[in-house]
């Protein structure tokens, strides 16, 4: 006869194992021929910078990827409506560059905005970003959240209840050179990924790399933190303001990470660019970051777990 202690001890010992298993996972979305998924690792808040960028002191999901083409072009055809807004200007540039599987690019903030408020609102949460107006038609405006409705009560852009949004500055530092003890200058997860204390040009897409145009995504090598290419192939825009306290809906954001077309200096955390809201550049794109969800597996196992005590007794 099995124990009902031991075995709850060896029921706990497997959902351990499981959540630590879906640390890294691929959320769904689109349907039919527009499906897509998104790749997540996770970062943890249990430790953090003492000062500066980099302190998150909650868990949440950074893009393993930036955002392609490809998951771009099957946003737009799901969403069934153009991609457009006021000011017109930051709609008015298709990607540059092309190829499927390059990060997508000519984008500005607001229309990576929408993106992340269609992968909350076509899976049932809450969008991250207010807009007025009708979506799809030249009124569609970015507006900003009460502080009731603001994540923690300060941030005005994200709404406290979305899932996915762009990253804060905060957020986008710590996956990208936060090691657990200090903030690293790169992103290398080993000393022989740079030469002569700078990243490997191989393994990075900067203006020391052949071709100084973006490669597919994942085509360098494994960061710090189980992502790719946050330093390099584009800019990736941040949710954050650049300056602006206020969170004016036309200020300012942050870019990080440097492109294709930098020097290695701008791979380094310390480097912060800013640029409008409504710029679109064939440098500019952005990866995607979110809660981290309840495991479902870890629930449907502590049920059967318990289910399977009741027949032993």
């Amino acid at each position: 006869m099995i124990h009902s202690s031991c075995l709850c001890v060896a029921i706990c010992a497997a959902v351990l194992s499981v959540s630590w298993v879906s640390a890294a996972s691929a959320d769904s979305f689109g349907a039919g021929g527009n499906q897509f998924d998104i790749d997540f690792v996770t970062i943890s808040g249990a430790s953090n910078p003492a000062n500066g960028y980099g302190i998150v002191n909650n868990d949440y999901r950074i893009g393993v990827y930036e955002i392609t083409n490809d998951q771009w072009n099957k946003f737009k055809a799901s969403l069934g409506v153009p991609v457009t807004g006021t000011p017109s200007n930051a709609y008015d540039e298709s990607p540059h560059f092309t190829g499927t599987n390059v990060p997508t690019n000519e984008v500005s903030w607001y229309e990576a905005a929408q993106f992340v408020n269609w992968l909350n609102t076509s899976t049932g949460h809450q969008a991250a970003y207010k807009f007025t107006g009708t979506q799809g038609q030249s009124d569609y405006a970015l507006d900003t959240w009460s502080a009731a409705e603001a994540d923690n009560g300060t941030n005005l852009y994200r709404h406290k209840d979305a899932f996915y949004y762009l990253p804060t500055e905060d957020e986008w530092v710590k996956a990208g050179y936060w090691n657990g003890t200090s903030l690293q200058t790169y992103s290398n997860a080993s000393p022989a990924d740079l030469v002569s204390g700078s990243p490997d040009p191989t393994k990075w897409n900067y203006s020391s790399s052949a071709g100084n145009e973006p490669w597919n995504v994942g085509s360098g090598i494994e960061e710090l933190n189980g992502t790719f290419d946050m330093m390099g192939n584009v800019w990736e825009w941040m949710e954050s303001p650049w300056s602006d306290s206020a969170y004016g809906t036309g200020s300012d954001r942050g870019l990080r990470g440097g492109s294709c077309y930098f020097s290695g200096g701008y791979l380094a955390s310390s480097y912060r660019l800013n640029y409008s809201p409504g710029g679109e550049n064939s440098i500019f794109g952005f990866r995607v970051a979110s809660e981290v969800p309840e495991p479902a597996s870890m629930s449907l196992l502590a049920v059967g777990g318990l289910a399977l005590i009741k027949r032993r007794r």
